[in-house]
């Protein structure tokens, strides 16, 4: 049986934990940094990249969100994965908490707040991580989340997360706080794979069809586990099995019969409680598990791999760029060479120029930008208004009782007002989002046009073979997921009867009464898309700072670079003579060392797994 997940990108590392590829990466990045300390620091920044791409490398984390309706099983499948009953099951939904678990020395649990405070319990024994665990994340003993917890981070020495994978307890859809939906589908483009849980009955239910369809467009990766199996016989798992991916086939466009991973959870977590080999065989967690470990191996390893080693050469060709520069501009006359340095010194003024004036148009487009948002958030100020007078406006007809339509009332925003503006941050962001890829992706290849100009222009005048770089990607944004709940305001205020009202005709008194309900839900409204507009907007001001900090830098270090490499050897020319051969012969060996440096990354970077 292939599972979905094992849709395979062409890039395979037969060896378990992709050690040999990973091994020989870590090697040329560390000769490639050796390398590059020796070269002028002042004149080569390729360094502090190296650097970079070698800690991506050691520490990337594979964030793995574990997705499915309430009562599927998911946290304990979680706790069968790791072997222990760590995270809490209830009969109650669980707050919309997320639990990030990833690999540690021992238990610890770290508990982050919505004030920006956090606290941590360290050296952990397996209850007391439960006893921690169920006060902050279960509804039973932080009801409505009354304790403010934003998320949890838990750290176990469990052996399927020492892959680097990070799995993520999300909050189940489908049970009476249908915000939760909307939270874990904002949630989702941070996370890199997902093991969707379904149960064994039903198979699988509207609302997980609408969620599915949800996530299938931000998720790349899917599992499907069908959990709970141990209460089917053979013949029933199997039309239970074939009625889920015939709904997935149709309904979200998954093709085939073998995508679904028939699952015991209670019996695994049995089982790794006693020891029990077979039963965890059987539980078809074991295979899971497997298959889990296989990707998280093979496919993730591989590919990131890939992607290092292929940005690891845009360093050479720029380390051998600098050295080409540098041999050409010792050998050739000194008067040749302070002419080119003038003409390149005339390239370089036309580049600040333009570096300045991308820095004041990117300044007018974010205030653009802003007005934009402010205009969504605007019109979706005026169609929560609509939304919540419709609301309350419907449910009140024919209610007389005073008591009993503020009661109505605050139950009905209670419910919607989550929902409603969780939605409205998601769209409202995404829309934002878009807009900002859409306004900077021109100033990045305008920026990457001019550092362009300014490396072949030099490549031109001294002659050196010219490599254009990969786009710099001042755009990418790299980050650990992130999760954000909001304190929705859904309280309204005591509705005062006045002394007249109770002696006006029924009609006329609850008009009276929805008007002081609707300038309540005005005030809602505005309270609530204040915090929607300052998310977003918080969200605007990031990336185009980010964006414009890192454009700029990129600009400096390549317009340095590139004249730094000559100018040292300008220096070296017009001072000691006696050195200017010892240090082309030297830099002539670096060439050559560079070059067979070269060869072994390009190896690692457009290996497909032949061997």
């Amino acid at each position: 049986m292939e599972p979905l997940l094992q849709q395979r990108s062409g890039i395979h590392d037969p060896t378990h934990g992709g050690t040999p590829g990973r091994s020989e990466l870590l090697g040329l990045f560390n000769r490639l940094i050796d390398f590059t300390d020796e070269l002028n620091a002042d004149s080569f920044a390729g360094g502090k990249r190296l650097r970079n791409l070698k800690e991506r490398l050691i520490t990337d984390r594979f964030h793995l969100a574990v997705l499915g309706q309430f009562k599927r099983g998911k946290s304990t499948l979680i706790n069968a994965l790791i072997g222990e009953p760590l995270l809490p099951t209830s009969v109650l939904p669980l707050t919309s908490i997320p639990t990030f678990l990833s690999a540690g020395s021992s238990r610890l649990i770290r508990i982050y707040f919505r004030d920006g405070k956090s606290q941590e319990f360290s050296d952990l024994s397996s209850g007391e991580a439960v006893e921690i665990l169920t006060n902050y994340v279960t509804e039973e003993r932080n009801p409505e989340n009354k304790l403010a917890v934003s998320w949890v981070e838990v750290e176990h020495t469990a052996s399927v997360l020492n892959q680097g994978v990070v799995l993520i307890d999300t909050p189940g859809i489908g049970s009476t706080f249908r915000h939760n939906t909307e939270a874990t589908l904002a949630f989702l483009p941070q996370c890199d794979a997902a093991l969707f849980v379904v149960s064994a009955d039903p198979p699988i239910t509207e609302v997980e069809v609408d969620f599915l369809k949800a996530v299938h467009s931000k998720v790349s990766r899917l599992f499907f586990i069908m959990n709970k199996v141990d209460y089917l016989d053979a013949d029933e798992r199997n039309r239970a099995v074939e009625f889920l991916s015939k709904v997935i086939g149709e309904s979200v466009g998954f093709d085939g019969n073998d995508h679904v991973f028939r699952v015991s959870a209670r019996h695994g977590l049995q089982a790794k409680l006693s020891h029990d080999e077979a039963l965890w065989r059987a539980s078809g967690v074991a295979t899971l598990e497997t298959r889990l470990l296989e990707f998280l191996s093979k496919d993730k390893a591989r590919t990131l791999q890939v992607a290092l080693a292929r940005k690891t050469l845009d360093v050479v060709a720029d380390a051998m760029m600098h050295i080409r520069l540098q041999c050409r501009s010792l050998e050739m006359p000194l008067h040749d060479l302070e002419t080119r340095i003038q003409i390149l010194d005339e390239k370089v003024k036309e580049g600040e120029r333009e570096r300045i004036t991308i820095g004041d148009l990117l300044a007018g487009d974010r205030k653009r930008t802003v007005e934009f948002l402010e205009e969504q958030a605007e019109e979706a100020r005026k169609q929560a208004r609509s939304h919540l007078d419709g609301l309350i406006r419907d449910a009140l007809q024919g209610v007389e009782s005073l008591g009993l339509m503020e009661q109505r009332a605050q139950e009905l925003l209670a419910e919607e007002i989550p929902v409603f503006f969780e939605r409205k941050l998601r769209l409202l962001s995404e829309a934002t989002d878009t807009r900002v890829q859409e306004i900077l992706r021109p100033y990045q290849e305008r920026a990457d046009r001019l550092m362009e100009s300014v490396r072949r222009t030099a490549a031109e005048l001294f002659d050196v073979p010219y490599h254009a770089p990969d786009s710099v990607h001042a755009l990418e944004r790299t980050h650990k997921p992130y999760w954000v709940t909001y304190n929705w305001s859904t309280v309204i205020s005591p509705v005062p009867e006045g002394f007249f009202d109770r002696f006006l005709p029924a009609v006329a008194r609850q008009r009276r009464i929805q008007k002081r309900l609707a300038a309540d839900t005005e005030t809602l409204a505005v309270r609530n898309l204040e915090n929607v507009r300052w998310a977003a907007l918080r969200n605007l001001d990031d990336a185009f700072r980010r964006f414009g900090s890192k454009l700029d830098e990129q600009l400096k270090k390549t317009i340095e670079a590139t004249r730094g490499a000559i100018q040292s050897a300008h220096l070296r020319r017009k001072g000691n003579l006696e050195t200017v051969d010892s240090e082309l012969q030297r830099l002539q060996a670096k060439e050559s060392e560079l070059a067979e440096t070269e060869q072994s990354l390009i190896k690692l970077a457009t290996s497909r797994g032949e061997e």
